[in-house]
């Protein structure tokens, strides 16, 4: 999903991966299934981890915990973003991300690498 304009330049118009906090009582599973569910009325069976990144900003630190999900159904509403894109993981890296959600890219171009040498 590509961010709308924002506080900072380091982030404005760049992608990232959808998600958001953990509140009080969730699991991070759990918030990101409600997170997707507010940001774009979007469900999903969240499946295995896949990476945790830790960033500094100039202006704030974040922590992603990234999953691998399965969409229950295809469609969803962008209620947050300025666009959206659908990637095979070998163009990921096209892509202007967040510096927080650029290794979470990696990790899925990786994974993906190893997964077809594998078979």
């Amino acid at each position: 999903m590509q961010k709308g304009e924002t506080r900072f330049a380091y982030t404005s118009h760049h992608w990232e991966f959808p998600g958001g906090k953990v509140e009080a009582g969730e699991t991070p599973q759990q918030a990101l299934r409600r997170e997707l569910l507010e940001e774009m009325d979007y469900d999903v069976e969240v499946g295995e981890h896949l990476i945790t990144v830790t960033h500094h900003y100039p202006d704030f630190s974040i922590t992603l915990a990234a999953y691998r999900c399965t969409a229950c159904d295809r469609h969803f509403v962008m209620r947050e973003h300025a666009a959206h894109c659908w990637l095979p993981p070998a163009q990921l890296l096209t892509l202007n991300w967040c510096a927080a959600d650029l290794p979470i890219a990696k990790e899925l171009l990786a994974s993906s690498a190893q997964s077809k040498k594998n078979h």
